[in-house]
């Protein structure tokens, strides 16, 4: 299937507002109905392409003269309207998620599921989540870029309903800023440290992962400790955090691991420059590190410090020392799962698939969470390392999760896309007792999709970009066969699911935002010049000096007769070749078809020439 992000995005925003917005009013809530993640969902799903990609801004100069996006948005109004109709919606969604005293509300809602023991109480759905922060930080980066530019073009307008929008946005901003401040806050609080003595259950399950040639475990925990001393040094140092006071991060009868647990870790002490309930409220999460958190709370950290965010005045100064604080929990957590991944001389622990976490659990979904840390920590390094036995590892997950092979009845594969794994939220039944919350996770299909278009990026060779580009399509076509099909849903995510056939099923946002940081990452993918390799220019090079050089022999044979057809022909090739070196090095190919265009033609009229002379 050929990825065409342009097109793919608008045919999303198109079927987003035929269900969003009906009868002249806006519908909250999907197939999960509504919490604070699953209404974030949905409002990044509009806001989230028009802050990353210029073309789809959503401010009134740019819906003015883009014609295809101005009739996607006609169902909210004119160009004016439709920033109206967005802000309206940025205020719903924080009345609805902030409580009489001022303070933001993170909980996860009707996301909490039964685990196995019990439904969720009313209590334990009140739980504030990781997820809710990420989603939550990357909504009002993108809501304070939009209402910025928004409020830029406003500066000119001078209808009375351009003056009371401009009052609202002065108005909405602070309330955008404390909710990313709390967001902030309670990521840095749910950040661990996770420190088991090997001699325990889960120090062994790590061990059992790192250890992959049998090597006496006396000498497995020694290059353990090797491979990680910068990084514990650095926890030490940096970042301490949710770990037992006076414990020694260093020490080497200690396994380490890092990352984020499923909300304010149990241990976590006050937020410093934060202030409301997230700063001080208690944590209920146990001190270890999840996988799916983990990598959404990286997303999210990863929205606040790219460069596209570093805006004049975008954050405060108190949230600019947040940005850093996360900053550096999320590269010790991407060295740390980069490092793991590929630990030892011989077959990677990502190559014994699936992961095995410290608590002993395994799937192909922790595998692919741990390749998705491994491409990212390439990309940000801009190393090609290891880049074709990672590219060999998504090959596998995609073959084991069926979306480059065929299902059959009964597979056990579908349960990765539904209803995907379950997470046990260890630590909710403190909330109430014998209780334990669960999470569903199914996002296999996207994640494979996104971390394959940004390996893309980095390929250097031929073949193994195009490997990464037909599982990227591969992908795009399983997500294709699950989307909606009828009712005022169809074109959204997804048809699996026992409401799957129904005549007009409700999204789920969850799918449905992911499948939309897919198309953005796409869009990235493409803008960026095409792969030139060395081989690529050498070749080009061959054809463009012989058809110089033979152009300036067909020059000898011309005199001062400008105006004939023969120089004119001559003088085209010499534009022709002057375009092919000037694009050498960026588009290989494509000059080395200017050059064999050229020799073509100057054979033609050297062939012309030698038949004038017999």
């Amino acid at each position: 299937m050929r990825i065409r992000p342009r097109q793919q995005l608008l045919d999303l925003w198109r079927a987003h507002l035929r269900t969003s917005f009906r009868d002249g009013g806006w519908v909250w809530g999907g197939r999960d109905g509504r919490n604070s993640i699953s209404d974030a969902e949905q409002l990044m799903c509009l806001l989230y392409p028009s802050t990353e990609l210029a073309s789809f801004a959503l401010d009134p100069d740019s819906i003015e003269s883009a014609d295809d996006i101005a009739a996607v948005m006609a169902a909210l109004g004119d160009n004016l309207r439709v920033g109206g109709a967005l802000v309206t919606k940025i205020e719903e969604f924080f009345d609805s998620y902030t409580d009489a005293a001022g303070n933001p509300i993170f909980a996860g809602g009707s996301y909490f599921r039964d685990s196995g023991f019990g439904e969720p109480s009313a209590a334990q759905r009140e739980l504030e989540v990781v997820d809710s922060y990420s989603m939550s930080l990357s909504l009002c980066i993108a809501s304070l870029r939009f209402l910025r530019g928004l409020d830029r073009y406003l500066v000119h307008e001078v209808r009375r309903e351009g003056t009371h929008l401009k009052e609202r946005i002065h108005a909405l901003t602070p309330r955008v800023s404390v909710r990313l401040t709390s967001a902030m806050g309670g990521l840095i609080r749910s950040f661990v440290i996770h420190t088991p003595p090997f001699s325990s259950s889960a120090g062994q399950e790590i061990l059992k992962l790192v250890n992959q040639t049998g090597a006496p475990v006396k000498d497995v925990i020694a290059d353990f400790s090797g491979a990680l001393e910068q990084i514990r040094v650095q926890a030490e140092n940096d970042v301490r955090s949710g770990h037992t006071p006076g414990l020694d991060l260093r020490d080497d009868n200690l396994a380490f691991e890092c990352g984020w647990a499923w909300g304010i870790d149990t241990n976590a002490g006050p937020a410093v420059e934060v202030t409301g309930r997230v700063a001080t409220q208690p944590g209920y999460a146990v001190t270890e590190p999840y996988l799916y958190f983990t990598l959404v709370a990286l997303d999210g950290i990863k929205d606040l410090y790219s460069q596209r965010t570093q805006e004049p005045a975008l954050l405060e100064p108190h949230q600019l020392q947040l940005a850093e604080a996360l900053k550096r929990r999320a590269e010790l957590t991407q060295r740390y799962w980069s490092t793991i991944s590929r630990f030892g001389t011989g077959r990677w622990p990502l190559e014994d698939l699936p992961w095995r976490t410290s608590d002993g659990k395994q799937s192909d979904y922790y595998s692919l969470a741990v390749t998705a840390f491994l491409i990212q920590d390439l990309l940000e390094r801009e190393s090609t390392t290891d880049l074709a036995r990672t590219v060999g590892v998504l090959r596998q997950l995609a073959q084991r999760a069926r979306i480059i092979n065929r299902q059959v009845p009964d597979d056990p594969a579908a349960r990765l896309h539904y209803p995907g794994i379950t997470l046990t939220l260890k630590g909710s039944e403190a909330i109430e007792p014998g209780t334990v919350l669960g999470y569903h996770v199914s996002d296999f299909t996207t994640l494979l999709l996104k971390r394959s278009l940004q390996a893309a990026r980095l390929a250097r060779d031929v073949d193994t970009r195009e490997e990464l580009l037909d599982l990227a399509a591969s992908a795009l076509q399983h997500m294709q066969d699950r989307a909606i099909t009828g009712g005022r849903s169809a074109g959204l995510w997804d048809n699996l699911g026992p409401v799957g056939d129904a005549a007009d099923a409700a999204p789920s946002w969850f799918l449905t935002e992911r499948m939309m940081e897919c198309l953005v990452v796409a869009h990235n993918t493409y803008t960026r010049p095409p792969l030139a390799t060395q081989a690529m220019v050498n070749a080009a090079i061959g054809k463009l000096s012989e058809a110089e050089h033979l152009l300036s022999q067909e020059f000898l044979q011309v005199s001062d007769a400008v105006y004939s057809s023969r120089f004119q022909e001559l003088a085209a090739i010499q534009q022709s070749l002057d375009r092919a070196d000037e694009i050498l090095t960026k588009r290989p190919h494509t000059a080395e078809a200017l050059a064999a265009d050229a020799l073509l033609r100057l054979n033609a009229l050297a062939y012309a020439r030698e038949d004038a002379t017999r």
